[in-house]
Parts: C-alpha cells; structure tokens; sequence
C-alpha cells in the first residue's frame, strides 16, 4: 500500500513539474455554474393568483483535452441539478444530471504542412468520432443548447476537410437503444420514457420497453404532451449531414461568410398501441415496433458580413440573411409540405455600443388550406431556440410551439465595455399563418387575431476575472389571449403578463493556464 502511495505522489509530482512543458499538448477547465430563477410565467402564461417559483440550479463539469500533431483528444463530464434535491431521487431514465458530455477524438488524416504525410489535393482532412457537439453558424439549427445546464451532444463521426479557404463537414449518426442479447431487429425508442403511468383509471402501470406513453387518461391516443425534435422526448434513429463554408474578406467591403446546410434525419415508424385491461383501466400511446423511417430533409444557406474596417472608429455594420426549406416527412409521418424559415436583422455598430433591427419567420400550418395528412410546420431541428425567439422560451423548445408558425419582428440595443455589457431585446411576436378559434362560444370559422405578445429582455454580464462572470437577466412578456389559446388551449383563464428574472455566476478555471 506504502509502495502504491509513494509511486502516485512521485507521478504527481512529475506531472506538476512537466506541466509548464505540456500546456500545448493538454488542456484541462472545469466549470462550476450557478443559476438562480424567479419564475412567474416562462414558457407558458401562468395560471392567474399563481405564486412565482424560486430555486437555483448548477452545472458542474470538467473537460480534459490533449492535441498532438494528427490526433486530438476531448472528454467532458457533468454533473447537473438543482440545488436541494436529493441523489436518491435521481431516476435511473432521467439522463440530465451526472454524465459524459463529450468524449471525442479528431485524427488528421491530410495535413498539408506535414511533409511527412504524402498526400497534397486536399490541405486537411481529418475524421472526429464520439460524443460531441455540434455548433454551426449562430446555432439556429445546430447547437450544443448550452443555456440549459445539461447541454446537448451528439453521437456522431464526422469527416471534416479544408481546401483553399472553403471547408467541408460530412456527419454521420446511428441511434439504438441497447446492445444487449436477444436483441432482435434495429427499431429505436425516443429516449426518456417513463418507467410507469397512470391509467384511466388512476392506476399505476409499468411501461414496457419500446413503448412511450402519450395520453395516460382520456379516451383517445392524442398526445399529452407533443413530441418535438427539439427540447423534448423525440430523438432522431439516424442523421446524414453535409455543411459547407467559406469566409471572404476584402478592405473596401468587409467580410462575407457563406455557408450551406443539407440535414436528412430519420424518425422510427410506430403505430398506435394501448396497455392495460377493463379493470385496471388503460394507458394510451406509441409503440415503436414497425418496420421503416420517416425522413426530413432541411435544406438552406446564410450569410454573415461586416461592412467597415474592424480597426476603424467609423461606425460598422453587421448583417445576416438566411433561408431554409424543410421537405419529405416529419417525426409522425406526415407529408411536409412548404415549410420553411427565413430572416435577416443587421446592427450598427459605434464604439461601445450597437443597435439594430431585424424580421424572421418560421412557417406553420393555415388552416384554412391545409389538408389531412400535411403540415407546413417548420422545425427548427436541434438549434438554441434561447438564443434567437425570447430569452423566456415561449417558442420551439420544451413547451411546443403555435401550429400557425412564428412572425418576430425585433430591435436590440448592445453596449460592450471592457468589463461590461448589456443587452436590450423587444419582440413583436405573432402568428405566421391562419388558425381558428375553436372555442365553445366561438361561431365557426372565426381566425385568432395574430398577435401574441411582446417580449422585453434585459441582460447585464460583468467580468469579474479572468474566469469568472457574473450575469443577470430581467424579462417580461407581454401576452394576449393568441398566445395562451394556441399555447395552452385556454382564454382568459392564464396570467397575461409573464415575468422571469436571474442571477448567474459562471467559474471556468483554466488550471493549466501559466500564473502572472
């Protein structure tokens, strides 16, 4: 034991004496993140008197790399939660909280500079596999979802190349379930489903694999609580990707970033299934059982430039524009139709501060055109929904989305001191397409006004080091009865006017970094 002891002190001890030598080849940064909320209504309008709710999560987490000349490695792990609960209340499908993030390995396969690679058509290429993330523009489509405290990853490989200023990334993915024995067929579950539910009847029972409950009362399999591909229980069996970029620049008219997005993804078939008897009564749902993928295909490009000199103290302008098209068919099999996604938005920038407006639309179902078997709804895939539609999250992630698609019309305001910076979003949201009234003591064929509310963010960040922020957030959204209805189902019987409010302290240590 004395003998074990001594030789991990001595390799300690080396290993601290030769860190001053290896900071290039080894990186190691931990992440400890607190966030404590005030919720009144984010998400979804809460219900009238109802109290605020108050607590605070963490994500902690330790990400280790090495780079040599043809091979990279990374891994992370996490752990998220919230403050108070308890690890014995940790359900063995809940998959958020202790973790692997990232474990991945990116081998060069073409080096250009290394002349002991004989290979020279293609500068690089190189082959990542593993859990990663995968982050492509401004994370509209594709992100690693980093707001929330558990993130997102993918398994994946991607082959990624280089050539004269363009880049290339082929990616790849294979869902499955398990490995085990007895294993028969490919068929792919969506992960997280429950370990039991409630019947019609108020009896507990079990769920069997390959089974995902919907609606565990009422008398008609409709879904509880709509699967979605992004922020919910819905995972794609297989995904095939091609991305491809190129930046230009030029001192008289700025730069210019193109980039070009191909995303096929497969949805397991299921069909309609129940389980339980008369006495026990029954709970309704999917049974992913059957033969076949339904497949997306998300198409589409976008630019990103800057007008002005980056060295100047003129003022400068940044811009985007972006559009995407969805076709083939969605996780439930319906036939996608005219689905699409487009925008632009611009700032100007002057010293510390910036303010620019901007206008997207994500396409959803009319009402009065579609047709049984159709949709029109655009998914805007596995992106950061936070970043782009409202800090407080009404639209495309966890709580779903209108089926009459989004209209937002936004200024935003930015100033960028050395130690801080603030920002100022407002958002008109609004229906895209027409969608009816279907209330009780609603003549038929009477159309929801539009309007869905206006959105108020506010965000101040401080830098109170090198590895440590603060960050805190106020926002308020202003709703109508739109909103609640195609949200929720209901009028008048939710809170109008929603708040949320946080406090975030963000420490990111680099321990291999050299001290001053």
């Amino acid at each position: 034991m004395k003998f074990y002891t001594k030789h991990s002190l001595l390799t300690g001890c080396l290993l601290l004496a030769l860190c001053s030598s290896v900071q290039a080849q080894f990186s190691l940064i931990g992440q400890l993140r607190t966030r404590t909320e005030l919720r009144n209504g984010v998400g979804n309008l809460a219900p009238k008197d109802a109290p605020a709710a108050f607590f605070t999560s963490q994500r902690a987490r330790l990400t280790f790399g090495y780079k040599w000349d043809r091979v990279q490695f990374q891994t992370s792990v996490q752990d998220v939660r919230v403050w108070g609960q308890d690890a014995s209340t940790i359900n063995n499908t809940d998959g958020n909280r202790l973790m692997v993030h990232e474990a991945w390995a990116e081998i060069t396969l073409v080096n250009s500079a290394d002349t002991t690679i004989k290979f020279t058509p293609i500068q690089n290429l190189s082959l990542k596999i593993g859990r990663q993330e995968l982050v492509y523009d401004d994370v509209r489509l594709l992100g690693n979802l980093d707001w929330l405290q558990q993130g997102r990853r993918f398994d994946a490989a991607l082959l990624k190349a280089q050539h004269l200023g363009w880049a290339l990334d082929l990616g790849v993915g294979f869902n499955q379930n398990t490995d085990a024995f007895g294993t028969v067929g490919d068929y792919y579950t969506a992960g997280n489903a429950p370990a039991t539910a409630l019947s019609t009847k108020n009896v507990t029972l079990a769920i069997p694999a390959g089974f995902l409950p919907t609606s565990g009362k009422g008398g008609a399999p409709v879904l509880a609580t709509p699967l979605s591909t992004n922020g919910q229980n819905q995972q794609f069996k297989s995904f095939q990707m091609a991305y491809l970029t190129r930046k230009f620049s030029s001192l008289a008219t700025g730069s210019t970033k193109f980039s070009a997005l191909l995303f096929k993804d497969d949805f397991q078939k299921y069909r309609v299934d129940s389980l339980g008897n008369a006495t026990q009564g029954y709970v309704y749902g999917r049974r992913y059982d059957v033969s076949g993928v339904n497949s997306r295909v998300t198409y589409g490009a976008m630019l990103v430039g800057q007008l002005g000199n980056p060295t100047s103290k003129r003022a400068k302008v940044q811009w985007q524009a972006f559009a995407y098209g969805q076709r083939g068919k969605d996780r439930d099999g319906l036939t996608i139709k005219k689905a699409y996604h487009y925008g632009a938005n611009f700032m100007i920038q002057k010293g510390a501060f910036s303010v620019g407006p901007g206008y997207e639309i994500l396409s959803g179902n009319d009402a009065t055109a579609i047709q049984s078997g159709e949709t029109s709804r655009f998914d805007p895939l596995y992106g950061t929904p936070h970043r782009h539609w409202g800090y407080m999250d009404y639209f495309y992630v966890g709580t779903g989305a209108p089926a009459g698609g989004l209209n937002d019309a936004f200024l935003k305001f930015k100033y960028a001191g050395t130690r801080l910076t603030t920002t100022l979003d407002a958002h008109y949201f609004a229906l895209a397409n027409a969608t009816y009234n279907k209330m009780p003591d609603v003549p038929a064929g009477t159309l929801l006004p539009s309007k869905l509310g206006m959105e108020y963010d506010f965000v101040a960040t401080y830098a109170l080091n090198k590895f440590t922020t603060l960050e805190f957030g106020y926002s308020i959204m202003n709703g109508t009865n739109t909103l609640e209805y195609t949200k929720q189902g209901t009028m008048d019987e939710k809170n109008k006017l929603g708040s949320w409010s946080y406090l975030m302290i963000n420490v990111r240590p680099d321990f291999l970094a050299p001290k001053k």
